[in-house]
């Protein structure tokens, strides 16, 4: 009977335990506990030591012991590369760079062939000029105003005809004769200048016909010193040109000084 009492007893005092549960030992955040060595319980928050106060940080109270590592983004450029663009225009041309020093001094070149005597000078200078070329070859109208050119010297007085130009340059001022003469082509015009410098002074004209003809033109001009006088085919605005058959000469241009001036 005492037994049972005693059960009865040790059970009343027990069945709280069951009900509410045993008592935490986890001490209040608001409270520091520090011993009295200094050491602190691995269970209190942390704070500046001695502090009875707490402040939590926005990531918890675990968040100094475990810090969260750094995240920096990696882009791999080569995956986003697209395909290689048009070629742009080229830009403006830079400045000029500064002159290079002189290179080193070539080979001596071949002897080049004998030039044409040149202009008599002012001490010994002649008061008498005269030329006479001819042309073998045939010539047709082009775009463009072409100037007669001569292959056959007769005579050349002292190289006043320059046969490469085709014009004969004054050294002694005076008056001058000058004839030309050419063989016309079948079914063609034939139109041609004169010219004293750049300057039209008579026309050889030929309309087209079913025969060739030799024509002539002939003037005298007063001429001053480097003054030139040449002939002169007309542009192709129609049909034109002048014949010759590369064996006889069917062409001829002469000139030559009447009076020298009194300067």
């Amino acid at each position: 009977m005492v037994m049972i009492q005693l059960r009865a007893r040790v059970a009343f005092l027990v069945l709280p335990l069951f009900v509410f549960g045993a008592p935490a030992d986890e001490p209040d955040p608001k409270e520091a506990t520090t011993l009295p060595n200094g050491c602190r319980r691995c269970c209190d928050p942390l704070d500046s030591h001695g502090s009875s106060e707490v402040t939590p940080g926005p990531a918890g109270r675990h968040s100094s012991l475990y810090p969260m590592p750094e995240v920096r983004p990696y882009i791999n450029i080569t995956i986003l590369k697209g395909d290689k663009g048009d070629r742009g225009e080229p830009g403006i041309p830079g400045k000029w760079g500064k002159e290079g020093a002189p290179g080193e001094r070539g080979s001596q070149g071949q002897k080049g062939s004998k030039g044409q005597m040149g202009a008599p000078g002012d001490p010994c200078k002649h008061q008498y000029a005269a030329f006479s070329v001819g042309r073998k070859k045939a010539l047709h109208s082009s775009e463009g105003y072409q100037a007669l050119i001569f292959d056959t010297v007769f005579v050349n007085l002292y190289g006043h005809f320059d046969m490469f130009k085709g014009k004969f340059y004054c050294y002694t001022a005076g008056l001058y004769y000058f004839s030309l003469n050419v063989h016309t082509w079948n079914f063609k015009e034939t139109y041609m200048h004169v010219m004293h410098n750049d300057q039209e002074q008579v026309i050889l004209y030929a309309q087209p016909s079913d025969r060739s003809i030799m024509q002539s033109q002939s003037l005298m001009l007063e001429l001053r010193e480097n003054d030139e006088v040449w002939v002169r085919l007309y542009k192709r605005e129609r049909e034109n040109a002048i014949y010759s058959d590369d064996v006889d000469i069917y062409i001829t241009f002469s000139g030559y000084l009447i009076k020298p001036s009194l300067e």
